[in-house]
């Protein structure tokens, strides 16, 4: 398979960019922001703040055909606004998910279900081994109405969440890299796995754990799952670990690897997003630069080929195809540095398979 990839706009907003979505006409995009939820313009970059949480701004997406936005922010919340709305504005519905920071935010297909994760990292003994959480890290909740489906429990910090192409499963990766899977329709655990290819035990600066699966997403026969993330070191505070991806069956008992990145295909640094394009072919993995040559790389699906690899100026979080896969949207944050400019960055690409 032949990728040609081709940046057509580089673009910059007010704050660091955490989430991103593009609405159904491929013209507008919702950026959840450190500073608020900001609607974009795609076509001539202009952009307006359409409202905040009482933190960082997490997760986006856009809901009732377009009409309404969801967001998930540092602050636990689930907002709901008007597409439209002003930054000053109430959230039409607030529901306050969880007591620390929503992590990661997931919709199904048909966006009638949301999924959201939490849970802090605190010292549960003298290894450091995480403490229990003091609530459920995983929640599903119905989009048109706000009440809550499930509440699964899961070791914190849970980072990354996703669900399944036929929402009948939720997946989520945690700082120690387990995984689980529930049955949405039974409310019960339908796989459970731990990989320890993303975690780092700090012995050189910082005495703790570091890492986790900062990525999840179901492939499109539902029947196998990515991660993302950084591969372990000795020193994780470097930020030198391998840009790891991986492949499970998670089906079989139990749950197989069955591919990750190959030997030679990546750098250094920590991985944070993952996207499957609509072609079912390949996927994007996107992140930070520590070292080597590439922070996005497209990988194909099947069997793992590295196809094209670019380096942005800025750390990668959230990668989004759009126009049926014709174009794709990486968007994130540079250096914020103390002259107080703008430093949320998205750029905008043409996707085209040879």
């Amino acid at each position: 398979m032949k990728l040609t990839i081709r940046n057509t706009a580089k673009r910059s907003l007010p704050a660091g960019v955490l989430g991103w979505d593009v609405a159904r006409d491929g013209m507008t995009a919702w950026a959840a922001a450190m500073d608020g939820v900001y609607r974009v313009d795609l076509g001539d970059g202009k952009h307006a703040c359409i409202g905040r949480h009482r933190s960082y701004s997490s997760s986006v997406a856009w809901i009732d055909g377009g009409e309404r936005i969801l967001s998930a922010g540092y602050d636990g919340a689930l907002q709901w606004r008007a597409a439209a709305g002003a930054a000053d504005a109430a959230p039409l519905r607030e529901v306050q998910a969880h007591r620390f920071w929503s992590w990661d935010m997931a919709l199904s297909a048909d966006r009638s279900l949301v999924a959201t994760v939490t849970g802090q990292y605190l010292a549960g003994g003298y290894k450091y081994e995480p403490a229990g959480a003091s609530e459920p890290t995983v929640k599903v909740f119905r989009v048109a109405d706000g009440s809550q489906v499930h509440a699964f429990a899961m070791t914190p910090s849970v980072q990354a969440v996703a669900i399944s192409p036929d929402a009948k499963h939720v997946a989520a990766g945690n700082l120690m890299g387990d995984v689980r899977v529930w049955n949405l329709a039974a409310g019960e655990l339908a796989a459970e796995w731990n990989t320890e290819a993303f975690t780092s035990w700090g012995v050189i600066k910082s005495h703790c754990y570091i890492g986790g699966i900062f990525a999840i997403e179901f492939t499109p026969d539902g029947d196998h799952v990515l991660l993302a993330g950084m591969g372990p070191m000795r020193d994780p505070m470097a930020g030198n670990g391998k840009q790891l991806w991986q492949k499970f069956a998670w089906r079989e008992k139990p749950a197989k690897r069955v591919d990750e990145t190959h030997r030679g295909d990546a750098g250094e640094g920590l991985m944070e997003t993952l996207a499957i394009h609509p072609s079912g072919k390949f996927f994007v993995m996107a992140g930070r630069l520590r070292g080597g040559q590439w922070n996005t790389a497209f990988f194909d699906l099947e069997t793992g080929e590295l196809l094209h690899s670019l380096r942005t100026d800025f750390r990668a979080t959230k990668a989004t195809f759009y126009d049926e896969g014709r174009k794709l949207v990486i968007a994130g944050l540079a250096t914020q540095g103390h002259d107080n400019k703008a430093f949320g960055r998205y750029h905008v690409f043409d996707v085209e398979i040879g």
